[in-house]
């Protein structure tokens, strides 16, 4: 018996051995403390043929980021002029090249492992590097574009570069410890255990590889390994709110003092924080408790994503069994753009005078939270007129469009599609319109879903057919030709599910159509001020504001041109939300051509 009782110790202990074994312990998640109030990371690698079709779509987007972190170092450049040299120094970098091409030089390995998380709320990113020379070389063109060398700085026996930024009271830190890079923003003056820990010198004494919860996650929600993020309010929450947390105690003390020098405000009254912001902060944490992500497909044709937000059981199971009765919501809709949306007024209503009530009977009284009692007080009355109809009979409203087609110098495009209001009373709804519209008398319709087409004067202001139809359930209207059949078709279509809040399709070419659309409205309103401007005094036109204008008008077009090769990439795409019991959650699908 003794001899079969040390086998099995045995034979456990090797199955531990192999189970520990696997772990690698300088993975970067190893780093990564088990309380972190968020994160995001890869538990596994993605193959090298998915990988290449994803570099291929990010070089595609590239001119677009380039933009906007140009845009971002000009804004900047105004109250931090060093910060935005290093950001146009690292732009330099990326100009001109693939993506694949940079890391190679900047030494990242597109193959390794990351971690974006956070000690207390100050984020660190610890991500594998290929070739650690590669990166130190990349970091001194960093420093050559930027014009003087990061201040350089050593704990215990790592050395690490490091540039604070004195008007918000932080530091970015930068260093290489082995095969890792890790990137930090940490206070200006970190305690010593907050600084080892960002840099790895001490290891927190349960890491987030050690709990697995990430891999809990994925399991759960049917996420691939190659991207997992939690971001837990529970944890952050009281953070942000409690005056614990290093980073945000060092950022407020900079932003009391700027106060201070101008105001004479001294700083402490403005950092006091009541005891109660801990207890309160845990209080709403506890009806959102934490979101989830994670990317369920991913290859070269396709990017399926799901997010899940945990809810407290009350909000899940108020809306978890729900079914509205609104046409497509069920997923059936294929035009170009169509969205059904969920609108059940008298159950929001319900839920949301339960918690103005709650907030009512208990009052916050944490400084920072006192503006939420005054915003659900004045939430009862909203409530209250939201009963009336035909508001109170809102169940949901479905747009479909098939086309749209933007039209030069005219402010509003063609188009041609459907709208349907679901409500309790659609026959109600449609007599509030004819009180509105008086050319409607004209119009009986039927509650069979029989289109009428709109009478002559109001076909003539939309410039183009028009019909209207109705149900008991329903109300729909149908503009441009063979709108007619459609609309018929359309409320033929099947309500939604238990539970289901909302869906939308959209096909890459309505994408590219509304991208053409806003970008032909920021040109015309880009047009309009600079007439404005030469109108108010042609002699006093300031030539740097004139530049400026200019130049901001030349990012903005990049942007839209950046924006729409990435759409014209895409065939479709998805989105569903729905409520379980235990939280929402919503998937999105995107197909590539």
């Amino acid at each position: 018996m003794r001899l079969t009782t040390r086998f099995i110790a045995l034979g456990l202990a090797g199955v531990l051995l192999v189970a520990c074994g696997h772990k690698d312990k300088n993975a970067p998640l190893a780093f990564a403390p088990a309380d972190t109030p968020y994160v995001l990371a890869n538990l596994d690698v993605l193959d090298a043929a998915t990988r290449d079709a994803l570099l291929a779509q990010a070089d595609a987007g590239m001119p677009s980021q380039l933009a906007q972190l140009e845009a971002t170092a000009d804004r900047l450049a105004a109250t931090d002029a060093d910060g935005a040299r290093l950001l146009r120094a690292l732009i330099a970098e990326l100009k001109g090249k693939t993506l694949q091409a940079f890391t190679h030089d900047a030494g990242v390995d597109l193959a390794g492992h990351y971690a974006i998380y956070g000690i207390g709320l100050a984020p660190v990113a610890r991500f594998e590097l290929s070739d650690p020379k590669a990166f130190d070389a990349f970091v001194g063109r960093l420093e050559t574009a930027y014009g003087k060398k990061l201040d350089v700085a050593r704990e215990g026996q790592q050395d690490y570069r490091r540039h604070v930024f004195a008007t918000s009271g932080t530091q970015v830190l930068l260093a290489t410890q082995g095969k890792h890079a890790v990137l930090a923003l940490l206070p200006a003056n970190a305690p010593t255990p907050l600084l080892r820990q960002a840099l790895g010198l001490d290891r927190p004494q349960k890491s987030l590889q050690d709990d697995g919860r990430l891999a809990a996650l994925a399991k759960a929600n049917g996420y691939k390994k190659w991207v997992v993020g939690q971001f837990d309010l529970a944890r952050a929450l009281p953070l942000a709110l409690g005056g614990n947390d290093p980073l945000l105690n060092a950022m407020h003390d900079a932003r009391a003092r700027a106060v201070a020098a101008k105001t004479g405000e001294p700083v402490a009254n403005q950092l006091q924080s009541a005891p109660s912001c801990t207890a309160e902060a845990a209080r709403i944490a506890a009806r959102v408790p934490s979101l989830g992500f994670g990317y369920t497909r991913l290859d070269a044709r396709h990017q399926d994503a799901r997010l899940d937000v945990t809810l407290a059981a009350d909000i899940g199971k108020a809306f978890s069994g729900l079914k509205v009765e609104l046409p497509g919501l069920d997923g059936t809709g294929a035009a170009p753009f169509d969205m059904s949306l969920a609108l059940p007024m008298a159950a929001l209503r319900g839920f949301w005078s339960v918690q103005a009530q709650a907030v009512a009977a208990k009052p916050f009284t944490c400084p920072a939270l006192l503006g939420l009692n005054e915003s659900f007080a004045k939430l009862v009355p909203a409530l209250q007129k939201a009963a009336i109809p035909p508001f109170g009979d809102l169940q949901g409203v479905r747009l479909a469009l098939d086309a749209l087609v933007p039209v030069k110098d005219k402010m509003l495009p063609t188009f041609s599609g459907r709208l349907m209001v679901a409500s309790t009373n659609a026959p109600g709804l449609f007599a509030l319109g004819q009180a509105t519209v008086p050319s409607l008398t004209q119009l009986k319709p039927a509650t069979d879903g029989t289109p009428l087409a709109l009478s002559r004067d109001l076909t003539t202001m939309l410039g183009q057919p028009a019909w209207i139809a109705m149900t008991e359930k329903v109300l729909a209207l149908g503009i441009g030709a063979g709108e007619d059949a459609k609309l018929a078709q359309s409320l033929k279509s099947a309500g939604g599910g238990a539970g289901q809040m909302a869906r939308m399709h959209l096909t890459g070419d309505m994408y590219v159509q509304w991208l053409q659309l806003m970008e032909q409205k920021v040109d015309s309103l880009a047009a309009a001020t600079a007439a404005m401007t030469r109108s108010d005094d042609t002699d006093t036109v300031d030539d740097a504001d004139a530049a400026t204008a200019a130049a901001d008008a030349e990012r903005s077009k990049a942007q839209f041109a950046a924006m729409k090769v990435q759409a014209e990439r895409i065939a479709s795409i998805d989105v569903e939300m729905h409520v379980l019991d235990h939280g929402l959650v919503i998937t999105s699908q995107t197909a590539l051509k």
